[in-house]
């Protein structure tokens, strides 16, 4: 049996490497290495400073750390077991395993405790920007003389991985920008990765001097594998400045304690192996028979920490009891906004506060921007910015101040040129709670956000993407700025709702829709170019884009006998073609469809009575790649679109000459009736 000869600190720092091994081992998938050496940095500030509760994983005052190395997830939850969450040894043995609580990378849905799913490398980092700067909003907003409401830190764990991510190097920048004081980074620097030593690509960089010019404080700890005084020394210190964030290199081991394999990279991605895990184990003073052994002294020790950060949850319960009976109405916003519920009037405003239109010509940008002020007057948590573009993408919330130390309740954020980052950033705002970012950029840089993106869409945050110059109308800018497959590969993307909207109206709601998503993220893909308000849509649009797709001009003089399908700007071409072929006497329904996933959300009745399925003769019409098209309208169905590239002119010249013009609408609904009728047009 293991003994007490050993430091309890020391003691508690291989019971997380063991467990952490073991559980890789039994697995036969995983790291390793991260969790053998960086186990004391972990421990240092999980017993030492991290405020939180096991019994409340998620009260609204705790510190977030943020594991962005997630390939080390065996330690995290090592770290949850040991320290009291509701995550057993059973569950440890089942790491890596069909719908366990420890999947191969932290997930916030599966794993009570993990406060961000990490795993591509640098998006962790990020997410804990957007975290601090959440944290500090909040303060501002809600923080009272005698009263501090909101006061935690951010913490995460990087690699030599997520310090290569240019995300990463986004994120910090801005970090360093904005003097957020209550972000401090623990650096495991163990000059290996998958492949080999760091030397093969990251030698040259003086990561210190690096972060020292972003605006953060820097510190060195030199003996992580060891030194708990001077990890323990180095994060009160980061704690202690509150006006920049903080770096602290800790120099560590990658498998620390393995006799063949520490220091190197076969560390990083397999399990040791049976015998390797047995000498492991002796080297670090552990009986090689016991597995998955918590020993009780180091229970014990675990918890007497929890007890400490639990002490911090009851201060808190206590200043939030006070703060409630001498701000009644700020401790109702408060936990309304934590609970991510959106103003009891919301509904009740939009109908009164929302813009609509009845005529005139309005890029869909500009109606975003009236939209999304008008919203920000009834939903206070609503913030966020752009990547330098606001007054292109029309974002800014007038009246509002800029974001940062001077202003730190300001609503608008400038990312600067940083879509990777700000994605990121947006999502942590949201892991964090209390606040409901957007975030804005062209269109054709929504592939810059797409990693972010893609994790909002898995992890279920409803992040705002404001997207504007939808089309080849872009215009002179070129092919380069001309987003041509971007609709049909963001489509593709599960649980993302894409809405591109066809006017003002159906923007408005489009911005509505995107506010009472708690589920999914929302891309707002938006105009460059004015579209006029189309006939109907000041009374269909709500109803309309809620659903997805409606019908927006009926056949005149009977059931359609050709369906015109369009969204954003060429549901205009639709409607003129719509009266073009009447005059030859053709029927045809015009159906704008503002978001597809929606739509094919709807139940059958619904889109039985949108998309006939007796009526095969089908057009869809859209700025864009046709892939994806083929699902409605058919095998008889045509697709007006562009599979290939636009090319530097005026806008509308590019539009015409790519074939978005009434004649060739008109010709393709005669194809698509010859198609559906077998004969030849």
């Amino acid at each position: 049996m293991q003994t007490v000869s050993q430091d309890l600190d020391l003691l508690c720092v291989n019971t997380l490497r063991t467990l952490s091994i073991d559980a890789v081992q039994k697995a036969n998938s995983g790291h390793p290495g991260l969790p053998l050496g960086a186990a004391p940095m972990a421990f240092a500030l999980w017993q030492r400073h991290l405020a939180h509760d096991p019994s409340d994983p998620s009260w609204p005052d705790r510190d977030r750390f943020v594991l962005s190395a997630g390939h080390g997830s065996a330690l995290l939850y090592s770290l949850l077991h040991t320290t009291g969450y509701a995550l057993s040894l059973d569950d440890l043995k089942s790491f890596r395993q069909w719908h366990s609580r420890t999947p191969g990378h932290p997930e916030t849905f599966a794993t009570l405790g993990v406060e961000a799913t990490t795993g591509p490398l640098g998006q962790g980092a990020a997410n804990s920007v957007g975290m601090a700067l959440a944290e500090r909003m909040l303060a501002a907003r809600f923080n009272k003389p005698g009263h501090k409401l909101v006061d935690h830190y951010t913490y995460a764990l990087l690699g030599d991985g997520c310090m290569m991510e240019g995300v990463t190097a986004e994120a910090a920048s801005f970090a360093g920008q904005q003097k957020l004081g209550k972000l401090i980074w623990l650096y495991d620097s163990n000059d290996i990765t998958l492949d080999g030593p760091t030397s093969l690509s990251f030698s040259t960089e003086d990561v210190a001097a690096r972060f020292r010019a972003y605006g953060w404080q820097v510190q060195r700890v030199e003996r992580g594998d060891a030194d708990l005084a001077g990890i323990d020394r180095a994060i009160a210190a980061a704690k202690a400045d509150a006006t920049q964030p903080s770096l602290i290199i800790v120099r560590t081991t990658i498998g620390f304690g393995s006799p063949a394999r520490q220091g190197t990279n076969e560390a990083h991605g397999s399990p040791l192996g049976a015998d390797e895990v047995a000498a492991t184990k002796r080297a670090l003073g552990w009986d090689p028979a016991l597995s998955f052994h918590v020993p009780p002294e180091a229970a014990a020790h675990f918890r007497a920490g929890v007890a400490r950060a639990a002490e911090h949850r009851a201060a808190w319960n206590k200043v939030r009891e006070s703060y409630a009976r001498a701000h009644p109405d700020l401790a109702r916003e408060f936990a309304r906004r934590m609970a991510g519920e959106l103003p009891e009037d919301f509904a009740a405003r939009c109908e009164r506060e929302l813009p609509r239109w009845e005529n005139g010509g309005v890029a869909t940008r500009d109606a975003g921007g009236k939209a999304e002020n008008a919203l920000a007057a009834i939903v206070p948590e609503l913030c966020g910015g752009d990547a330098d573009l606001s007054s292109s993408t029309k974002t800014l919330i007038a009246g509002e101040q800029n974001q940062g130390p001077e202003h730190p309740a300001g609503r608008n954020v400038r990312f600067g040129v940083r879509e990777h980052a700000m994605g990121a950033i947006g999502n942590g705002m949201l892991y964090h709670g209390g606040v409901r970012p957007f975030v804005s950029t062209f269109f054709v840089f929504a592939d810059y956000m797409r990693p972010a993106v893609r994790l909002a869409a898995l992890c279920k945050l409803p992040l705002i993407c404001v997207w504007t110059h939808d089309s080849v109308a872009v215009g002179e800018d070129g092919p380069t700025h001309q987003p041509v497959e971007h609709l049909a590969s963001l489509r593709a993307m599960h649980n993302l709702r894409v809405v591109r909207p066809a006017d003002a109206n159906e923007t408005a709601q489009a911005w509505r829709l995107a506010l009472e998503s708690d589920s999914a993220p929302v891309a707002l893909v938006l105009s460059r170019q004015k579209l006029d308000v189309l006939p109907g849509s000041a009374n269909k649009a709500r109803e309309g884009v809620a659903r997805g797709a409606y019908v927006l001009a009926e056949a005149e003089g009977g059931a359609p006998q050709v369906l015109l399908i369009a969204t954003g700007s060429e549901v205009a071409l639709a409607l003129a073609a719509h009266k073009r072929l009447a005059g030859e006497g053709v029927r045809a329904r015009v159906v704008s469809m503002p978001c597809w996933s929606i739509f094919a959300a709807q139940d059958s009745n619904y889109r039985e009575s949108v998309l006939p399925a007796a009526v095969r003769a089908r057009v869809s019409i859209e700025a864009g790649a046709t892939f994806g098209w083929e699902r409605w309208i058919g095998d008889a169905g045509v697709a007006i679109g562009l599979d290939g590239y636009g090319a530097s002119a005026p806008g509308d010249k590019v539009l015409a000459e790519c074939g978005f013009n009434v004649e060739n609408v008109v010709l393709g609904a005669k194809r698509a009736l010859a198609n559906a009728s077998g004969r030849k047009a």
